[in-house]
């Protein structure tokens, strides 16, 4: 980009947002060219050095607590956590300092810190959190999400077995009439689409890989008790296990390096308590999976 501006190469040639190079601009020392702080209607030449610093605050209001983390993958640009199950990923009422974000910041406790949570899984789901280090991995990531270039896995034991144990589900989801938490299939819905497979069945359940298509509230949920098969634990949902948590577990992430754009699958093991549901035959397969 010969004779371009700086604002023209990062909002074009790095695609920054306006809001983070407004943040630039105000940075001291946030815009460098060869070393001096310069405008962003200087122009750039082949073998000019654009150096930026953009500067973190520390997330207000979330409290570090020394909770362990369970880290699957950390470099500079952002960093993914197995969340175990009955841990909230955010602080809220009657939740302050129990969360995921609350361990976070106390991993982070040395340095300012603002918690950017990419891809959120509710209280009860364990498995692969996506979390960005800073503004822009979390521009990148979160357009990343939008245009649907991040690939979610789940696994989740399910009552019965469902038929036929491989398709997908395309039910349109919409607030259930008088709540605020449930979600039902509705001809006035979103459209929501999850492929499903089975892997196998044992004593009544099945273990089950689900692929959603799109993040609907609840949507895996949903889709597998409206077919029959409500996920072990989910009484919200017609499981009969009651004050059980629900067994689904993010399995794994795909998606393209906010630095690099190279692919990358991020992975985490099925904890003990959907293995345990199974035969020692069964969780030999999981370990070879």
């Amino acid at each position: 980009m010969d004779g371009a501006t700086v604002k023209a190469v990062l909002r074009g040639k790095m695609g920054l947002s306006s809001s983070i190079v407004k943040r630039l601009k105000q940075a001291e020392n946030g815009i460098l060219l060869n070393g001096s702080p310069v405008h962003v209607d200087k122009r750039v030449q082949i073998g000019d050095r654009l150096e930026l610093t953009l500067f973190d605050t520390p997330s207000s209001g979330i409290e570090p607590v020394p909770i362990p983390l369970d880290i699957l993958y950390e470099d500079e640009d952002m960093l993914a956590v197995n969340k175990p199950p009955a841990m909230p990923t955010h602080p809220s009422q009657n939740h302050h300092t129990d969360t995921l974000a609350n361990g976070i910041m106390y991993y982070y406790r040395d340095c300012p810190f603002t918690v950017r949570v990419i891809t959120r899984l509710d209280k009860d789901t364990s498995g692969v959190v996506l979390i960005a280090k800073h503004a822009l991995s979390a521009q990148r990531l979160s357009d990343a999400m939008r245009e649907k270039k991040i690939f979610k896995e789940y696994l989740a034991a399910v009552n019965g077995i469902p038929n036929p144990q491989k398709g997908t589900i395309s039910l349109p989801l919409g607030r259930m009439p008088g709540s605020v938490i449930l979600r039902c299939v509705t001809p006035e819905g979103k459209t929501a689409i999850t492929e499903y497979e089975t892997l196998w069945t044992e004593k009544e359940l099945s273990l089950v890989r689900l692929h959603p298509l799109t993040g609907r509230t609840h949507q895996l949920r949903v889709h597998m008790s409206h077919t029959g098969t409500p996920i072990y634990g989910d009484d919200l949902y017609g499981a009969p296990q009651r004050e059980e948590r629900v067994r689904l577990h993010c399995s794994s992430l795909s998606l393209p390096h906010p630095a690099t754009g190279e692919p990358l699958k991020i992975t985490a093991p099925l904890p003990e308590d959907i293995r345990e549901l199974f035969s020692k035959q069964h969780q030999e397969r999981i370990e070879e999976d």
